[in-house]
Order: C-alpha cells, then sequence, then structure tokens
C-alpha cells in the first residue's frame, strides 16, 4: 500500500545558515520555495527528525488528500437560528484553495516542478445528508453557495437515479424511499501532499545554499544577545551540534506545540494542545473502488471535532487508485505518529495549565466520543460506513492509521482557555521565529499561510518593489479578493487549473 518511502538519509547541516526551517512537510517546502524564489542569496537549513521528508501528516496515507475548498465540508457552513446558511468561511477557505493552486501553476511554469498527475487530480467533490431535515438545510446551503461565482458549479438533487449515477455506492441497498439528498461539484480535486512536498524538497536541494539534514532531530532553541537563535540539534549520523541562523520556522505538525515552548518567546506563552488520532477503513476490493469515483462528505456526528466529519473518498496515490472510509478518531498522548507517549504531559506548563483544563471542562462531549470511538469494534465502524454505502461488506474493508493532529488549545479571558480548529500563526515580536499550530485544512491553504508568515516576519522586504514583483507572479492574486472579482477569479482559474491539467 505505502509507496512514499524514505530515501536516503541526509546529514548536511550548515552551521550558519540565514534561515532554518524545522520540519520537512508541505509548509516547510512551501516557505522555503517561496524565500529563495524572493531573494536566492539566503542560505536554508531544513530539519527533518525522520529518514525522510513528507513522512508524517504530508504523507497521503496520513491525510484524507482532499483539496480542501469548502466544496463539500458542511462543518464550515454553519445554518442560523433562523435557517439561512452562513457561507462566509467556506468563502475564504475556496480563495486560500485557488491561491495554492495559483503558485502550483508557476512552478510547473517554470519547470521547478513537473508533472501535476503526481500530486494532483480531479475528483468530483459531494456532500450526503440523510433525512428530511438535514436534505433542507443542504437545499438552503446550496441556494446560498450556488448563488456566488466561488461555488456557481454546485449541484443539488434529491433524486436517487441522478445520486446513483454520480456516486452508486450511496444507494446500494438503501431504501428507495429514504429522504437523502447531495450536492456535487465536478472540479474538486484529490491531493498527494506526500509527493507534491517531495517535488518542492528536491527542487529546493538542487540549489546553492540549502541544506538538507534528515534523522535530526531539534533539542533547544534560544535567542542569543546579538539577536541570532541557537539551535541545537542531534543528528543520529553525526551527533550534537549547534546551528546560529537569523530566523526560524518551525513547521514541524504535531511537534511544532514542544519546539514553540522551547523557544521561550512570550508569544507562545498560554497555549496549549490536545492530540487526536485518525483511523480510516481501507476498500480490499477492486470492484467496489472502480464503482466510486468521488469524495463524499456527511455531517459529524454531535460531539465530533471538525477534522472527524464522516467521507467516503477516491483516493489517487502514486498512480493507483483507492478507497476510504473515516475518519474515526482516537486518542493517543503522542504528537506525532512516530511520537512518544509522554507528549502530552510534557507540554503541559503553568503558563497553559489554567487554557486546557478549562478547554477540558468545556469539551467533555469530545471527551465521551473519543472514548466511545476507542471502544468500537471493527462492525461497529462498518456500521457508519454502510449509513454511506448500505451494501457494505465487513470483510471488505480493513481498518489503518493515520497520521496525529494536535488541535490548539488557548488562553480566552471569559472561558480561560478554548479549543480551536484550523491553523495559527504564531510570531515573536521581532518577526524571526515563527511557528503554525493547528491542522485541517492547512495543507490546502499553505500557500495563504506561508504568506501570513512573510507578511508577520518580513514585512519590510514584502513591500519592497522587488519582492512585490515576484509575488505577483507566485501569488497572482495577491492583494486581490476574489470573492468581489469575479472575472479576475475566472481568467486566474481557468489558467491554473489548465497548468494543473484538471479542467
Amino acid at each position: 500500500m505505502e509507496k512514499l518511502s524514505a530515501g536516503p538519509s541526509s546529514a548536511s547541516i550548515s552551521n550558519n545558515p540565514d534561515i532554518t526551517l524545522i520540519g520537512g512537510g508541505i509548509m516547510s517546502a512551501t516557505l522555503g520555495v517561496f524565500i529563495k524564489t524572493l531573494k536566492p542569496e539566503l542560505t536554508i537549513q531544513i530539519i527533518e527528525a525522520l529518514p525522510d521528508v513528507a513522512l508524517e501528516s504530508s504523507h497521503p496515507w496520513n491525510n484524507a488528500g482532499t483539496g480542501h475548498a469548502a466544496l463539500c465540508e458542511l462543518n464550515y457552513t454553519k445554518q442560523n437560528d433562523d435557517g439561512s446558511v452562513d457561507i462566509s468561511k467556506a468563502l475564504v477557505i475556496n480563495e486560500m484553495f485557488e491561491n495554492s493552486k495559483h503558485f502550483w501553476s508557476f512552478l510547473l511554469q517554470e519547470g521547478i516542478i513537473d508533472n501535476p498527475q503526481d500530486f494532483i487530480r480531479k475528483v468530483p467533490h459531494m456532500s450526503f445528508v440523510r433525512g428530511t431535515e438535514n436534505q433542507e438545510y443542504l437545499n438552503q446551503r446550496h441556494k446560498a453557495m450556488s448563488a456566488h461565482h466561488l461555488f456557481d458549479e454546485m449541484e443539488y438533487t434529491e433524486d436517487h437515479a441522478k445520486i446513483t449515477s454520480w456516486a452508486p455506492l450511496l444507494l446500494a441497498g438503501r431504501n428507495a424511499d429514504e429522504p437523502i439528498a447531495v450536492t456535487r461539484v465536478d472540479t474538486g480535486t484529490d491531493i498527494n501532499f506526500g509527493a507534491l512536498t517531495k517535488k518542492l524538497i528536491n527542487h529546493l536541494v538542487s540549489l546553492d545554499g540549502v541544506s538538507l539534514a534528515t534523522q535530526t532531530k531539534v533539542t533547544g532553541i534560544k535567542k542569543t544577545k546579538s539577536g541570532q537563535w541557537k539551535v541545537k540539534v542531534n543528528s543520529e549520523l553525526e551527533g550534537k551540534t549547534t546551528i546560529k541562523t537569523n530566523f526560524v520556522f518551525i513547521g514541524a505538525g504535531g511537534g511544532s506545540l514542544p519546539l514553540l515552548q522551547k523557544s521561550g518567546i512570550k508569544e507562545g506563552k498560554g497555549f496549549g494542545g490536545f492530540p487526536v488520532s485518525g483511523q480510516f477503513l481501507v476498500c480490499q476490493d477492486p470492484e467496489t473502488i472502480e464503482l466510486h469515483a468521488a469524495k463524499v462528505y456527511g455531517k459529524a456526528a454531535v460531539g465530533a471535532p471538525p477534522m472527524s466529519v464522516p467521507h467516503l473518498d477516491t483516493r489517487v496515490i502514486d498512480g493507483e487508485k483507492a478507497l476510504l472510509f473515516g475518519p474515526y478518531a482516537g486518542f493517543s498522548p503522542k504528537f506525532l505518529k512516530g511520537g512518544s507517549i509522554l507528549d502530552l504531559i510534557k507540554s503541559v506548563k503553568i503558563d497553559n495549565l489554567v487554557p486546557m483544563l478549562a478547554s477540558g471542562k468545556d469539551n467533555m462531549s469530545l471527551t465521551k466520543y473519543l472514548y466511545e470511538e476507542v471502544i468500537n469494534t471493527h462492525t461497529d465502524r462498518c456500521d457508519t460506513l454502510r449509513e454511506f454505502f448500505p451494501d457494505a461488506k465487513d470483510e471488505n474493508w480493513e481498518l489503518v492509521t493515520a497520521g496525529q493532529r494536535v488541535q490548539i488549545i488557548k488562553k480566552d479571558e471569559e472561558k480561560g482557555g478554548v479549543l480551536q480548529f484550523g491553523t495559527e500563526v504564531v510570531t515573536s515580536e521581532d518577526g524571526s521565529l515563527a511557528a503554525l499550530l493547528g491542522a485541517s485544512p492547512g495543507a490546502s491553504t499553505s500557500v495563504s499561510i506561508i504568506v501570513e508568515v512573510l507578511e508577520k516576519c518580513f514585512g519590510e522586504q514584502m513591500q519592497g518593489s522587488d519582492w512585490k514583483a515576484t509575488l505577483s507572479k507566485l501569488v497572482p492574486a495577491y492583494n486581490v479578493d476574489l470573492k468581489k472579482d469575479q472575472s479576475t477569479y475566472e481568467s486566474l482559474r481557468k489558467h491554473a487549473d489548465t497548468n494543473l491539467q484538471i479542467l
């Protein structure tokens, strides 16, 4: 199943790089390409604890691979008390995903990466609901979204025959009288973020002034009186050493919080983390796999975190089609899939104790949900699958463990602490250190997140004419509101989708 294997380990460590990127995932890779394109003379050190890059959260079997564009994710479209649907968050996320596509399109056009079919495929995105009340919600959602140019391709139906033509597994074995509804956007995507990350990293290490050290753990981060950072590392190949650097980026997924705490910056005080593990059922029957060609998202269970919205997914990994259902949430105290069972305990500090306790008190429904998920049997999990695919047989599905996600806990004046979903950019006051906390839809919106990092940490350079000119190529919609500018949106989208071969 797993083809994105570890490559040869690297112990290339530069003692005085301008930029140090901690973590070999999509975020560090994206920031590295931005920096070397904006200012090629800067030197970069990439540090990864595992034997190769893209083996944790960016690995294709550790995430759902959905090109999160808010086309099918119902948790981005809240229903108001009056029955109307708020699509404001969906608009923001869709615009961010378009920026990511524009950036990848630029890289293809410039020959920085090649063969988009290695990492992105067109797969329709669908939302699926059961029951008359949910039909009304989805209908209202469709009306609100399809009226906007970002979502004007969205189709809605309650007709069983039409749904069968779109996703036959949804109707296989279902009662003909059951009220169901779906929306469909044909231009959704499935993305192998591991393959994309490797393409970006391979480009970076081919450039002068970029070093990659794998099997290398960061053991300390400390600001010096001169304004530089001392980053202590322990390489399994070369032993212990200290890197002196002007800028540190912590993009280590679930491992970012402990590293942010090591830095000691005041902006990082009060943050905690709640780890949630994920599992998927993977179909073992080739005939069933071929019958489905869509990413179908439903509604989350009561008390479930947004990352646990159930979905029946077509995946294309290393050219092979797969069918997954999940995720099933679980609890592990590890912050990374390859982390330590002491990660959660070690993350508890005096400054985040109150927020973590307050968040725990206010999220008892989540605790109950996780407990129920952990004790579920294989048949229990398949029963959940059968809500989507009634004819599913237990023996045709195998459980696999996906990646760890660490949800953010942060201070709140009223509640003491709140559990927050999404991605948070934390930067030091002088902009010499940045860290990313949180999870989905991070990878899909990586370009917009990295632009935010650049704005916070390289604000003066971002205002310069040279950087502005280059940014207009990297992110052609930078400072353009695609939510309002329909003509620019349509022009840029057509250009990007053509280059990415997903028209």
